[in-house]
């Protein structure tokens, strides 16, 4: 496949997976912070884990992205979901309604809290919370007051922080739209560098518009012009990774060819024409509590589907190890 040259391939190295060992990364880490009054002592210093959010002990969780695209005209497919894979917290981007269209009693009929930032036609971003209520945080991205898109939303949910985020697709490129996607992809970095800081766990979930390599796009040259592979936006990705962010998905599944989006047009789903664009990065604390990710590709087959496919990761305990798969052998 020819595309535009990239960042270093994504595939973590066997020195980078050593690095995510629970046992290396605690040696790393050193000693953790003094918790006082369930909070530790770098609240203070950072208002991301000030007042609304307190660490909790560990627990299992999963924790899911889906790209809805339109809430309203897929509700049936993202209940029964639910209903089906159970997951305990929901990132969802492209909600396609105002705040005041989001499907709220329906939600929380199928036992689901949430939090959302709607907008008419375009954009719009939630976090589903099953059995509680999340706590917002932030709902906007810091970086530029005059933004008004609704591209992210945080809030703590069962001791994590989660940040839920749809950054711009950015075409056609070049242009005032993808100048847009780096632009945010820069305070997005930003922001995530202030709450590694803060020394708490973090998710950071949504649909990203990022290919990272060539290993998560089906060989074509249909995509080479496309913004979600040139260079820029995958070197941004290659920089917030570099803070020490996990992308879950690809680390649970080293070498496999795995895809969470497919385009409705020329037949790419039947055809398995996907890219891998939507992401689950784990601050350091909770890659160590990573079990297993993958992608509910079967909801993308159903009838009414987004083009996106639910993407998951289970975490447990600090004790847990990360499972990894490796395609099985030919034969």
């Amino acid at each position: 496949m020819q595309l535009p040259a990239s960042a270093p391939s994504l595939v973590p190295s066997r020195r980078s997976r050593d690095k995510f060992c629970p046992r290396r990364a605690r040696e790393r880490r050193g000693p953790r912070p003094r918790q006082c009054g369930g909070r530790t002592n770098s609240s203070r210093r950072n208002p991301a884990s000030r007042g609304t959010f307190r660490l909790a002990r560990s627990q299992p969780l999963k924790i899911a992205t889906f790209n809805i695209n339109g809430v309203h005209r897929r509700l049936p497919n993202l209940l029964a979901w639910l209903a089906q894979a159970q997951p305990d917290v929901v990132c969802l981007q492209e909600l396609k309604a105002t705040d005041g269209q989001f499907p709220a009693a329906a939600i929380q009929d199928a036992g689901y809290g949430a939090v959302w930032r709607g907008e008419q036609s375009w954009n719009g971003v939630a976090i589903l919370a099953r059995g509680t209520e999340p706590v917002l945080t932030r709902s906007t991205l810091p970086g530029d007051p005059t933004d008004q898109q609704r591209r992210y939303i945080e809030a703590a949910v069962s001791g994590v922080l989660v940040g839920c985020l749809y950054l711009p697709n950015g075409n056609p490129q070049p242009g005032p739209k993808f100048d847009y996607k780096l632009a945010w992809f820069e305070r997005l970095i930003a922001h995530a560098a202030d709450l590694l800081a803060a020394e708490v766990p973090v998710v950071l979930a949504g649909d990203y518009n990022v290919v990272p390599s060539d290993a998560d796009i089906y060989p074509t040259k249909s995509w080479a012009k496309d913004a979600l592979v040139q260079p820029a936006p995958r070197q941004a990705y290659r920089r917030l990774l570099d803070q020490g962010w996990i992308d879950a998905l690809r680390t649970c599944h080293l070498d496999e060819t795995i895809y969470t989006f497919w385009d409705y047009k020329r037949d790419r789903w039947r055809r398995d024409a996907g890219l891998r664009i939507d992401h689950i990065l784990l601050s350091p604390s909770l890659g160590q509590r990573l079990v297993d990710a993958g992608v509910d590709r079967a909801v993308r087959g159903q009838e009414g589907a987004s083009d996106h496919a639910p993407v998951w990761v289970q975490l447990g305990d600090a004790k847990r190890r990360i499972r990894r798969r490796r395609p099985k052998p030919a034969g």
